[in-house]
C-alpha cells in the first residue's frame, strides 16, 4: 500500500453490520492510525464486544472513551407519580461535582424532599418558506393555519409515537418561519420531529395556493442546540420545576449559613447575570444537566439549550428558605438514541428509569438535580466554602474552613 492511500481512512457506512464487520472495520482504521497506545487504551476488549451495539450511534468506529462516574443521592423528589428516592449517575471529569451535587441531594432529602413536576413539553422544528413578496407569504401563512388537523394525518404516516402539538406561522419580510411543535413521548424525539417535519413540508408545498421559491428544513427559530430567549418562557422538550422549602436550622448545619445570605446571594447573582446579558438566572444548571445527560445516553450538545432555566431563591414568612428551579428546556428521553448503549441503560437502571413511560420522571429528577446544585453552590459562595472544597477535593489539600463572612 503506497503513503497516499494508507493515510486514507475507509469509507464505510455502519449501518446494519455486524459485530465481527464493525470491527473489522475498526482494526483497518486503527492500521493505518498507526497509533498503538492509543488503541490499546480507546479500542479494548470491550469496544470490540459491544462495537455491534455502537453501530446506528457512531460512524467510522474505532472504539470508546472512558469518563469518571458519580453518584449523587439519596435524592427525594414528590413528583406526578408519586414520592421516589433517587441515586443520580453523574459522569464527570470536574472535582468537587459530584460532592456538591450529592451534598445538595442530602439537604432536599433532609428537608423532607422537593416537589418536582413537567408543566409542558414540546420540540420544534422550524422551516423557513422563500416567497416572492410579501403578500404571496401573508397568503402561505394563513393557508397553512388552516390545514393544521390535514398535517396530524400526515405526522401518523411519519411516526407511532409522535404527535403535531402545534403550527404557528410567523411572517418575516417576504419569509415564512413555521413553528412545528410536536409531542414526543419518551424519545427525546430529535430525529422524530425532523422526519415529521420534512413530510409537512413535502405537504404543504403540494397542496399550498402560491408555491415558494425556495425552503429550508430547519432555520434557526427554534432553539436547536442553543441558549434562546425565546424558550425561556415557553419550551423545547419539557419544561420542568422544582421547589423546596429548607429551614434555617438545616441550612445552618448543612451549608453553615443562613436564609438572608443565600438571598442576598441570589440578587447579587441575578443582577450579575443581567449586566452580562446571560440568558435566564441561575448558577450552573450546566454542570449537572451535562453529567447527567453524559451518564444516561442523552444527546450532551443540548445542553446548550437545557441549561437555560431560572432559579430563585426567597426568605419564607417563617424566616426558613423558598428555593425554585424552572428549566424550560430539557432534552431527555428514556427510549431511543443513546439510552440502549450499554453504559447510558445502566445508568437508567441505577435510576429505575429505563423505558417507556419514565421521561417525565427523568426530568423530574434533572430539575430536582439542578435544584440541589443551586443549593449547594450559592451554599458554598455563601460561608466562603467554595475555594476551599475544591482545593481540597482536586488538590487533597486540607479543609480549613474560615470564619462566615
Amino acid at each position: 500500500m503506497d503513503a497516499a492511500n494508507a493515510r486514507k481512512l475507509p469509507d464505510i457506512g455502519l449501518i446494519g453490520e455486524t459485530t465481527d464487520s464493525v470491527n473489522i472495520d475498526a482494526a483497518g482504521r486503527w492500521q493505518q492510525i498507526g497509533a498503538c497506545a492509543a488503541e490499546a487504551e480507546l479500542y479494548d476488549e470491550y469496544a470490540r464486544a459491544n462495537a455491534g451495539r455502537f453501530r446506528n450511534n457512531i460512524e467510522s468506529y474505532v472504539g470508546t472513551i472512558s469518563v469518571p462516574l458519580g453518584i449523587a443521592g439519596p435524592l427525594t423528589i414528590h413528583g406526578a407519580g408519586g414520592t421516589a428516592v433517587y441515586r443520580v449517575p453523574l459522569a464527570t471529569t470536574e472535582a468537587a461535582l459530584v460532592a456538591s451535587y450529592n451534598r445538595g441531594a442530602g439537604l432536599i432529602s433532609a428537608a423532607g424532599g422537593c416537589t418536582a413536576r413537567v408543566t409542558d413539553a414540546a420540540v420544534s422544528r422550524t422551516p423557513m418558506f422563500a416567497f416572492a413578496d410579501l403578500v404571496n407569504a401573508q397568503v402561505f401563512a394563513r393557508f397553512v393555519g388552516g390545514i393544521a388537523d390535514q398535517l396530524q394525518e400526515v405526522v401518523a404516516r411519519t411516526t407511532a409515537h409522535g404527535q403535531l402539538a402545534g403550527v404557528r406561522a410567523v411572517v418575516e419580510g417576504n419569509h415564512v418561519y413555521l413553528d412545528l411543535r410536536f409531542r414526543t413521548g419518551d424519545a427525546s424525539g430529535q430525529n422524530m420531529v425532523t422526519f415529521a417535519a420534512d413530510a409537512i413540508c413535502t405537504e404543504i408545498c403540494r397542496l399550498s395556493p402560491v408555491a415558494p421559491r425556495y425552503w429550508f428544513l430547519e432555520a434557526n427559530f427554534s432553539g436547536d442546540k442553543k441558549a434562546s430567549g425565546m424558550s425561556l418562557g415557553g419550551v423545547r422538550g419539557k419544561r420542568v420545576c422544582a421547589e423546596v422549602l429548607i429551614s434555617k436550622s438545616l441550612l445552618a448545619s448543612v451549608l453553615h449559613t443562613t436564609p438572608q445570605r443565600m438571598v442576598h446571594y441570589w440578587y447579587a447573582g441575578a443582577i450579575g447575570g443581567v449586566m452580562s446579558a446571560t440568558t435566564g438566572i441561575h448558577g450552573h444548571i450546566a454542570n449537572g444537566i451535562a453529567a447527567l445527560y453524559l451518564a444516561c445516553g442523552q444527546d450532551v450538545a443540548c445542553v446548550a439549550e437545557s441549561a437555560v432555566g431560572v432559579t430563585r431563591l426567597e426568605l419564607a414568612s417563617s424566616g426558613d428558605l423558598y428555593a425554585s428551579v424552572t428549566l424550560p428546556n430539557i432534552m431527555v428521553g428514556t427510549v431511543g438514541g443513546g439510552t440502549a448503549l450499554p453504559s447510558a441503560a445502566a445508568c437508567l437502571e441505577i435510576l429505575g428509569l429505563r423505558g417507556s413511560g419514565k421521561s417525565l420522571a427523568l426530568a423530574e429528577v434533572c430539575a430536582a438535580l439542578v435544584l440541589a446544585g443551586e443549593l449547594s453552590i450559592i451554599g458554598a459562595f455563601c460561608s466562603g466554602d467554595f475555594a476551599l472544597a475544591h482545593r481540597s477535593l482536586s488538590r487533597g489539600e486540607p479543609r480549613m474552613r474560615r470564619k462566615e463572612q
